[in-house]
């Protein structure tokens, strides 16, 4: 085994005593291991946190494992692995996040995602696009009173606040706050351990992110090839329809070829139904599938199609699938 990469990690123990570990990149045969050993290397217990042949999953799951160890107080002796500056450094828009989510109100962050969920539902879109929990969490925390306060709240801007900003406010105006705008004063309340904990808390998240979407994109890929549909895929990965259908979308771009689970998803769709479709996407473009589902089954509106629209919206996008690498074909 060839070792092509070793840093050494060091943080102090609760008798002030220095504990060191060893992180070390290791090659045998084109199989990579990531392996982490706590105390001596000759001595130490160690932990595999990947082995396989892929650089770019062996990579995701170094980067996440550096990331939990360091929130949990170790030092490498050689920085900069995790392609970034030190998490220490932060900005004051990561600062007021942090403070946001370690000091929001339960109370008042509940009011505000029960409103949030009511104006979703009303405008027929997801939650996160009315408002981030982590916008949530920092209206909780500071309790913004004015329209001058709210739009301090990062992300929160002026689109954002002519279309929720006096819905937002009639709810806090009820609640009590202790602290006081403008947010600067969170520079010196913020304790830097705590803030820092919490920084390599979020690239963790980012990296254990990367790897379930690593994850998810094998799993597919070898469900499809061994015949598998896109409904014993969603219920494996537990994922939407929709969901499923943009990481398909993903991977056709990124050159792996779906034709054979297209051809299994409209086995029962008539011919005479695919070629419209075609001639619809030819006719008025295939950046928007609402003007081809309008040419194809002369409407939009749900009540008067022969089936639900979210499938004949999943139908549409496999076709688009092929139509479009028909068109890079012709190009190319």
């Amino acid at each position: 085994m060839q070792i092509v990469f070793l840093n050494t990690f060091e943080k102090l123990g609760e008798d002030q005593n220095v504990i060191s570990a060893q992180l070390s990149i290791c090659e045998r045969q084109g199989i990579w291991s990531v392996m982490w050993v706590e105390g001596e290397a000759e001595t130490g217990d160690p932990q595999t946190w990947f082995e396989g042949t892929s650089w770019e999953d062996m990579i995701v799951a170094f980067r996440h494992g550096i990331a939990r160890v360091m929130g949990e107080g170790y030092t490498p002796i050689i920085d900069g692995m995790l392609d970034d500056r030190r998490a220490s450094t932060g900005s004051f828009v990561a600062m007021l996040q942090c403070y946001g989510e370690l000091h929001a109100n339960p109370d008042l962050f509940q009011k505000l995602r029960e409103w949030r969920r009511a104006k979703a539902v009303s405008e027929k879109r997801s939650a996160y696009l009315v408002a981030t929990n982590r916008m949530l969490w920092m209206i909780s925390a500071f309790v913004p009173k004015s329209a001058e306060e709210l739009t301090q709240i990062p992300g929160w801007g002026s689109t954002k606040h002519a279309s929720y900003g006096m819905e937002v406010l009639a709810i806090t105006e009820e609640a009590d706050r202790e602290t006081e705008f403008p947010l600067q004063w969170v520079v010196e309340k913020l304790d830097s351990g705590i803030y820092t904990q919490w920084l390599y808390k979020q690239k963790e998240t980012k990296y254990k992110s990367q790897m379930d979407r690593q994850l998810a994109k094998k799993h597919i890929l070898t469900t499809i090839q061994q015949g598998g549909s896109l409904e014993q895929l969603g219920a494996e990965l537990e994922l939407s329809r929709r969901e499923l259908m943009d990481r398909i979308e993903q991977l056709e771009q990124e050159g792996y070829d779906m034709e054979s689970l297209i051809t299994r998803e409209l086995n029962e769709v008539p011919e005479e139904e695919l070629q419209l479709v075609w001639d619809a996407l030819t006719l008025v473009g295939d950046k928007y599938l609402k003007p081809v589902l309008q040419q194809v089954y002369g409407t939009s509106e749900a009540s008067q199609l022969s089936k639900p629209v979210d499938v004949l919206y999943e139908r549409l996008r496999l076709i688009r699938l092929r139509f479009r690498r028909s068109m890079t074909s012709k190009a190319v």
